[in-house]
């Protein structure tokens, strides 16, 4: 049975006035992770029980003397296995990279948790390399769907989305490429957020596209996301005060590709939830940007992701290539492909196409359109290459825009209970990420009724 979400601030305030304590939370936590009969063995690549123990000790002792270094202090958070640790292999989802040198040092975004007093639960598993927006992963297993355990969770931050929804974490920290935070929280039923992508550093982190790749968290709540993202931005750990929806502009594009062919769930929640927010008085309006049926072409050879990625794998490649996920393997292999004129070109036209979205979008708050175009198909579904490759363009198609715009986003859940998870996806303007968070926590409580929250 899946546990009540629990929120970053309600186990702060727990912790606080000791109705509980970090060692308790750490143990319930290690415990769903050990249940045979969940799925901590497929969402944890590593976990990390005697020095989480430690730690949480660590933490209530500081508390007891009146120590609390951030509204993460004490909690169990998990981190995706492709961040360093000092002292051990990064293997990002894969078992090419089991003979690579141990980490020196931790990636910038770990030690920042850690001096926030964050307990860093464990590793959490994802689809190799970060190269899919599936979840799937031949090595370690793939985590079923909280939903559904015989659908995919949704990539590549698979692990940390349903070891969030089951109670494993109070946190997960992802990365996001294409949508991989946002895809599995919107396929999960959770809240995920895409920064601007030079707001997180990515030190010791190990990349799939230089140019695309996002650090962002996935959380309970709208409020989860904003402190751990002010943690790893190396900010104060405050919310921003909610913005409600009232006199809000929002952009609907629904000329564009991102409303075609969207599965009836999908579509009838996002149209209920664009209900609730103009009754709430926000200001929804249509808009055509017409720039965007260009976004295609410009990604006609691969786009940035396969030869950016291709740079850093073509030697563990050559080496350690029949260990690779073929499918992962093949896509990263398109890269060599790539000639360095045409790589220009694409830098070119994406510097163009960003200034012409952002002029049509200036008149408004925030674009708002369905985080992922589909539910959550059965795992079975991608059994064939065919079928694999075809979800898995369908799946990314919607997010995967906001990184080659370098935008900030966020999804929200908007099904009821007894629906298939769907998102909707507020995309805020490059650099705006606390007013996008703000925005979003006046929306989250506006649909909170709708989805019998």
């Amino acid at each position: 049975m899946t546990p009540t979400p629990s929120t970053i601030l309600q186990l702060s305030r727990d912790l606080e006035t000791g109705r509980t304590t970090s060692r308790r939370l750490v143990e319930e936590a290690l415990a769903r992770i050990a249940d045979p009969a969940g799925e901590g063995k497929r969402s944890f690549r590593a976990v990390y029980g005697d020095n989480a123990r430690a730690a949480a000790d660590a933490q209530d002792k500081l508390r007891q003397a009146g120590y609390r270094a951030s509204a993460l202090a004490g909690l169990p958070v998990s981190i995706k296995d492709l961040f360093d640790v000092a002292g051990e292999r990064t293997l990002a989802g894969s078992t090419a990279l089991d003979d690579a040198p141990a980490a020196q040092q931790d990636a910038t975004i770990v030690a920042r948790l850690k001096a926030a007093g964050a307990v860093i639960i464990g590793r959490t598993n994802m689809t190799e390399f970060a190269f899919s927006g599936v979840g799937i992963n031949p090595h370690y297993g793939t985590p079923g769907n909280p939903w559904d355990r015989t659908r995919i969770p949704g990539g590549s931050s698979s692990g940390a989305a349903v070891g969030l929804a089951d109670g494993e974490s109070v946190v997960a920290i992802g990365s996001d490429t294409g949508g991989s935070v946002r895809i599995p929280a919107a396929l999960c039923g959770l809240v995920g957020f895409k920064p601007t992508q030079a707001r997180v550093p990515r030190d010791g982190t190990l990349p799939l596209s230089t140019t695309l790749d996002s650090i962002g968290p996935l959380g309970n709540s709208v409020a989860c996301c904003a402190i751990a993202d002010a943690v790893m931005a190396g900010e104060v750990s405050t919310p921003p005060p909610a913005i409600g929806p009232h006199g809000l502009r929002l952009a609907i594009p629904r000329q564009s590709f991102l409303f075609d062919e969207l599965d009836r769930e999908v579509a009838a929640g996002f149209e209920r939830a664009c209900t609730v927010l103009a009754q709430a008085g926000a200001q929804l309006f249509d808009l055509s940007i017409p720039e965007l049926a260009d976004y295609a072409a410009i990604n006609a050879k691969g786009g940035f992701s396969p030869p950016e990625a291709y740079a850093w794998h073509a030697d563990l490649m050559a080496r350690r290539g029949a260990d690779y996920d073929p499918r992962v393997r093949q896509r990263i292999a398109r890269g060599a492909e790539m000639s360095a004129p045409d790589y220009i070109r694409l830098i070119e036209d994406r510097a163009r196409f960003i200034a012409q979205v952002d002029m049509r979008t200036r008149e408004c708050d925030a674009v708002i359109v369905p985080t992922v175009a589909i539910i959550a198909p059965p795992i079975a579904d991608f059994a064939e290459d065919a079928n694999f490759f075809r979800l898995n363009a369908r799946i990314l198609r919607n997010p995967s825009l906001v990184n080659f715009l370098d935008r900030c986003a966020i999804t929200l859940p908007i099904a009821r209970p007894s629906e298939a998870p769907v998102g909707l996806m507020l995309v805020g303007p490059n650099g705006d990420d606390k007013r996008l968070l703000a925005m979003a926590q006046g929306l989250e409580a506006a649909l909170a009724a709708m989805r019998g929250a």
